[in-house]
Formats: structure tokens, sequence, C-alpha cells
């Protein structure tokens, strides 16, 4: 059943804050308690979740669980609900083209049952460069076929990013990707400008945690950071938690593109939401230590963010007014995907998908479809 908004009032209390009516039961969410003064905001969306805290990359659907079908990638929303999130592209990073077909097949089961939140799926990789692949493993990076080109050609996966390396995919394979419906991603790649150049003119129109393993900018090679902050039509994720990209280079990129092309994502890997400190990774270990995730082999491996820390970073570090952090984490990321305008803010005929803050910007509850998820 379809959800949504019959009336919004703005609250001038509280910058970027709403009541809310749903249907004929009005949800009121400025009453006052002893936590403090709750405020109804737009819900926030994790477009590069890497994983949840339920399952570990690389066992995203390994035989024991593919039976559950859209069971896990519900946990997995329900487990990041608690800070904000209502809408998610699981992520699948690089690996075997049978886990990518098993990663598709449980996405489409999602889709199709309509499970609250899970809106697509986020391939990133295999197509990367082995030179800026992080943490990702060497042996599955490899050239496009006809086996992966039969996963991202599915019309029953809702949104579709994927995320390449322009010098080892070719600018037809980008416009290929464009013409069967897939938001295109320029990352782990160590392009220079000029070719993530063609792969902007080919049909790339995002840059995947921008900073973080791509080519750098430079004076005499702008690389693919630059051609990232000189295209405005482009949209750049960033992973705002001080440790994937300093703060003062997030203030940068915000100046360089314009409002509306920076949104937050969270990159966010097993620990959060959870007391764990280290976790099996492919043939690795990567261990947490003081909000940084850093993989035996030495490289920084995802990161524990989870969204409303990134709302809140953005606010404290970045010195972004509460409205524009939240647009980065809701209406933006929103926008780039293309849906639907009702999408990523409350207006009437708006999915009933809304978070509720205190005044610390900590998350009091979180609602999908109209319903009370935590």
């Amino acid at each position: 059943m379809k959800v949504t908004l019959n009336t919004v009032t703005k609250n001038d209390e509280f910058e970027g804050s709403y009541k809310l009516a749903i249907k004929a039961d009005e949800i009121v969410i400025n009453a006052a308690d002893e936590a403090g003064i709750f405020y109804a905001l737009q819900s926030l969306a994790s477009l590069y979740l890497v994983n949840s805290n339920i399952l570990p990359v690389g066992e995203v659907i390994d035989a024991p669980h593919y039976q559950f079908r859209g069971v896990l990638v519900k946990q997995m929303l329900l487990a990041h609900a608690k800070y904000g999130t209502t809408a998610m592209l699981p992520t699948l990073i690089t690996d075997t083209v049978e886990v990518m077909h098993q990663a598709a097949d449980v996405i489409a089961d999602a889709i199709a049952l309509q499970t609250p939140g899970i809106i697509g799926i986020h391939f990133e990789g295999p197509h990367l460069s082995v030179a800026k692949k992080g943490a990702h493993s060497a042996d599955y990076i490899r050239p496009i076929s006809e086996q992966e080109w039969q996963v991202l050609s599915r019309q029953d996966l809702g949104k579709v990013v994927v995320t390449v390396a322009p010098e080892n995919v070719l600018p037809s394979d980008i416009a290929k990707m464009r013409e069967v419906g897939i938001h295109v991603c320029l990352g782990h790649t160590n392009a220079s400008f000029a070719q993530a150049q063609r792969a902007v003119g080919a049909g790339a129109t995002g840059f995947t945690h921008l900073y973080n393993a791509m080519s750098p900018l430079q004076g005499r090679e702008p690389g693919v950071v630059g051609c990232a902050l000189l295209n405005d039509d482009t949209y750049c994720g960033l992973i705002v938690d001080g440790h994937n990209v300093d703060y003062a280079a997030c203030q940068l990129a915000l100046k360089a593109k314009p409002m509306g092309r920076v949104f937050l994502v969270t990159d966010a890997m097993p620990p959060v939401g959870t007391n764990d400190t280290e976790f099996a990774f492919f043939d690795r270990t990567v261990t947490l230590d003081n909000g940084k995730l850093t993989s035996t082999t030495g490289e920084l491996a995802g990161s524990a963010l989870d969204m409303a820390t990134a709302v809140r970073n953005t606010v404290t570090h970045l010195k972004q007014p509460l409205a524009q952090a939240l647009n980065m984490a809701s209406l933006y990321p929103a926008q780039y995907l293309q849906l639907p305008a009702t999408h990523g803010r409350l207006i009437p005929g708006s999915p009933a998908d809304f978070v509720q803050l205190n005044t610390q910007q900590q998350v009091i509850s979180t609602w999908i479809g109209g319903a009370q998820v935590c």
C-alpha cells in the first residue's frame, strides 16, 4: 500500500522542519517531552551503502542466505533506519559474475515485493583500476564482457548505479549503460583528465566518493578530481567522516560545485550500529580504530559512518546550514537518481518517509511509508 502525505505545514521554530498529516491521521512531531523538542524532516537516503551490519561484503547473498531472497536486504534497511535512512542502494563491490547475478536476483525480488526502502542497487566494480582499487580485490577486477552485460541490462532492479574506471571501459560502453537506464559514476580510477572528460561526454553523470581512490587534482594534470569539480552538471558523492576525506577538501568541493551537485554517502561497513571492532573481508581483516576502518593490507576499507552523523558533520565541520545538510542527504541524491519530484522532500503527495530529530540532530524515530520502523 502506498502511503503519501496529505498536508505539510512548515514549522518555523526549527530550520527545515515540518508538521505532517498522513491521510486522516495527523502526525504531530513538534511536541515536547523530556527528551527535547522533536521535529520532522525529510528522510535520508544512502546511495552508496557498501553493506550493513548483517553481512560482510562478499557474502551479500551466498547460498545459505539466498533462500531468504528479499529478507536480508530488508534487514539492511532496518539496521540503518535508526540513523535516518529510509531509502538505499545496497552496494556490491568487485566480485565474480556469479555473485553479481545473485545480488541482482535478491534486489529484483526486493523490488518486486515492494520491500520498503530498497530502491535499487549499486555495482561498485568490477571494471575498475587496479592502481586505485582501494580495498577491492584485484583478483576480480576485469574488463566488461557479455556476462556482466547480462546483469547490467536487467530492467527489474530499480535504480542502478555502476561505478567504472574510464581507462578500463570504452566510451561506447558508458553510452550503452546510459541507454539501458544505468547511472554511471567514475571511481576507483587512475584516469587522466582527458579520459575522464571523454567518459562524461559519453554519459557518466557522477563520481563515487569524491577524492577517494581517484587520480588527484594537480597543476599540470587535473585528473579525475579536476574533472569532477569542473563539470557543473555532474554529481559527486562525499564521505564526510574526517577520515576518508579531510573536512577542508569537503568544503572546497562545496565551493567548486553548484548547489545541489554534492550529496552525502556513507560507504558504510559492518561495524555501523554494532560494538564490533573488526570483521573478515575477503582474505583480510578490517579493524575499526577511533572511527577509522583499516584493512590488514594497509588501505582504508570503507567507513563506519552513518547518515545521521554525516549530516551532523556537515553542519559542524563543513559549516553548512542544517537545511542544506539535510538536502545533501535526501533531495540531492533523489535528484541524481531522477526519482519523481515528490521524493527527497516533504510536500503533499510525497511518500510518507521522514525522520524525527531532536535539537541535537539525533534520530528519534524513522518512518517509511507512513509506518514507524524504529
